[in-house]
């Protein structure tokens, strides 16, 4: 009996113990904190996309000289094939590291081309969410570089959804609560690496959806039309709510009418836009995904905003092997 005082003794002291370490050192909510920072240091992140650059203010003939450096995240058979002079072939998922071994805050401007804009977009999202403000994607990709790189856009748009598109209006879930996080650290800065460095760990696949995908299942997505109202009111997917670019994806607005418990999928014109905006929502916990070449690929003839125009986005700019 008494080893069994003792015992019980025991575990109530420990139990006390490990309370008031709780009451002397309350959980941090990372999610709160990682918003925070993200919302006040250096403006609003997700207000500043999309952050592209032109193939045609990429091809200046001085691609090795200390203002410009240029990623290519495509396979090493293709970049081998064909790719811009300077260019440096560099995996997705080791952007970020690369950009940090290779002190690439120095340039200018880092441009990241992939086939069509859409993962370079994404890997340009993360950056930037990092506070890297120096990188841009390539817009359309190398589709927009020659014609024998064009072949991802050139295949990819398309009017298969046009008459599935609808004009009624889907309003914005009630507000919720963040994602939660467990980083396992408390400092701001700390967590965003965590975040930033398990997203790059799990691929541009986890951050895209196809617009068949989404059509088919529209009710497994919370979809978000990433429009101004007068082009939501054109024309958007089914069931789709309406989020106007730049203003409404903050703590003070509409963050948290975002669902935590299903996938969210983002879609613009092209597809570029959406990869920023699903990369920096993936930091923050959202299981988001981008809808991969946004309209062009849905309703191309009709659609408003930015079009996919062979004649005059591919151009003729060398490629090197």
């Amino acid at each position: 009996m008494k080893n069994t005082k003792i015992l019980l003794l025991s575990i109530l002291s420990a139990f006390l113990f490990f309370a008031s370490c709780d009451d002397d050192d309350p959980v941090v909510n990372e999610s709160e904190v990682l918003v925070e920072y993200l919302e006040t240091t250096g403006g609003t992140v997700v207000n500043t996309f999309p952050v592209m650059i032109k193939t045609s203010d990429v091809n200046t003939g001085n691609l090795t000289e200390a203002d410009q450096y240029v990623i290519d995240i495509r396979s090493a058979t293709d970049y081998a094939t064909g790719h811009i002079e300077g260019a440096v072939n560099v995996a997705a998922g080791e952007v970020l590291a690369h950009y940090e071994a290779n002190n690439l805050e120095s340039y200018t401007t880092v441009a990241i081309a992939c086939y069509s804009g859409q993962s370079a977009g994404w890997v340009n999202g993360l950056l930037y969410t990092m506070g890297y403000t120096n990188t841009k994607d390539m817009k359309w990709g190398m589709c927009g570089w020659n014609e024998t790189t064009s072949g991802s856009w050139t295949s990819n748009i398309g009017n298969n959804y046009a008459s599935a598109l609808v004009t009624d209006v889907t309003a914005k879930a009630e507000e919720g609560s963040l994602p939660k996080l467990s980083t396992g650290v408390t400092d701001a800065e700390d967590i965003l690496r965590a975040r930033v460095e398990a997203v790059f760990a799990e691929g541009f696949s986890e951050a895209a959806v196809s617009a068949s995908t989404v059509f088919t299942t529209p009710d497994d997505y919370y979809i978000v039309n990433y429009w101004s109202e007068d082009h939501y009111s054109w024309g958007h997917i089914p069931g789709a709510i309406q989020y106007s670019p730049g203003a409404t994806l903050t703590s003070d607005t509409f963050l948290k009418t975002l669902p935590t418990d299903k996938p969210i999928a983002v879609y613009c014109y092209t597809g570029q836009t959406s990869a920023h905006v699903a990369a920096y929502l993936r930091v923050l916990g959202y299981d988001a995904k981008s809808v991969k070449f946004g309209v062009n690929g849905m309703s191309y003839d009709a659609m408003p905003g930015t079009k996919f125009i062979e004649e005059t986005d591919v151009h003729d700019y060398e490629l090197v092997q």
